[in-house]
């Protein structure tokens, strides 16, 4: 199978696992894209572009003549925990894993991906995230291998600690850190986690009307797991001249409709966007980084 991998998806490998790694996989890419369609008796149609992030999306038809989604993944991104979390929610909220095919290849029930939250108006949007995220929340297997929101949080805060040196930076990521060291030391939940949810991860369905995609599978409190839907469409919320009203008001909406604690949700929404903000100013992301820390500094 040749092609050539999605853009978005080679600069994302390259900023997020270093470009060598990157640059070894997508080399493998077409002979490993090549074994998991003959290990599945699929049908090529189509690769998704711009696709993923952190995996190669190709349309697909299974043997029957139906419809389905391939991705490929890295071993590093562990696609064995996306396989993990998707085996244990069963298509409930979330796309039903329908097989495996080796080497980080997943195959999944095929949704429409040029369809997601993002196209509803935001309200509405932030009305179905809450439903579908709520769906996800359930208590993780027995024996499971999904490392803890402290776990994560820990190498996250760690990558932080120079930009406390920073000017520009140091008093939102200190505001952040301390708001971790706070949160973890009070977090006694421990259930099943998407997180990475968003607007852009909930994708248009045939057999219910949306589902989850893309997990990045953690275990803990139900605030980690929203805070990242706080600042969807941060980009919009930074243009409008309400907007620094607008995000504490939907802290506490999003916190009131899915009964969580409003200052566990700032908490983590505020150390969440400064870590990607500042992670984006790692990878020369500039203007990235400009929204997401001025959107942390409302909070």
């Amino acid at each position: 199978m040749g092609f050539e991998p999605p853009q978005r998806l080679v600069r994302t490998l390259g900023e997020t696992y270093g470009d060598a790694a990157a640059a070894e996989w997508l080399g493998e890419l077409p002979e490993l894209a090549g074994r998991a369609l003959d290990r599945a008796s699929l049908d090529t149609e189509r690769v998704m572009a711009p696709g993923g992030r952190s995996s190669l999306v190709v349309l697909v038809r299974r043997s029957d003549g139906s419809p389905a989604a391939l991705k490929i993944a890295p071993s590093f991104t562990r696609p064995d925990l996306e396989r993990d979390a998707l085996a244990h929610w069963n298509g409930w909220g979330a796309a039903q894993l329908l097989d495996e095919a080796g080497e980080g290849a997943l195959v999944l029930e095929r949704l429409h991906p040029e369809v997601s939250l993002r196209s509803l108006p935001e309200a509405k949007a932030l009305l179905e995230a809450a439903g579908i995220v709520r769906r996800l929340w359930v208590e993780p297997p027995a024996g499971h291998g999904f490392e803890t929101v402290t776990e994560r949080t820990a190498a996250q805060a760690s990558a932080m600690e120079p930009y406390r040196a920073d000017p520009a930076t140091a008093e939102l990521t200190a505001a952040a850190l301390t708001a971790r060291e706070e949160l973890v030391a009070g977090d006694a939940e421990t259930v099943l986690l998407h997180g990475n949810f968003r607007q852009g991860k909930v994708l248009a369905g045939d057999r219910t009307p949306w589902l989850a995609v893309g997990p990045e599978p953690l275990v803990g409190e139900r605030a980690y797991d929203l805070a990242r839907l706080v600042r969807d469409r941060v980009e919009d919320l930074v243009a409008a001249s309400s907007g620094a009203s607008a995000a504490r008001r939907r802290v506490n909406k999003l916190a009131d409709s899915l009964d969580l604690d409003r200052e566990r949700l700032r908490g983590w929404s505020l150390f969440r966007a400064v870590e990607s903000g500042t992670r984006a100013l790692t990878a020369g992301r500039r203007q990235d980084a400009e929204l997401l820390l001025e959107f942390a500094s409302w909070l």
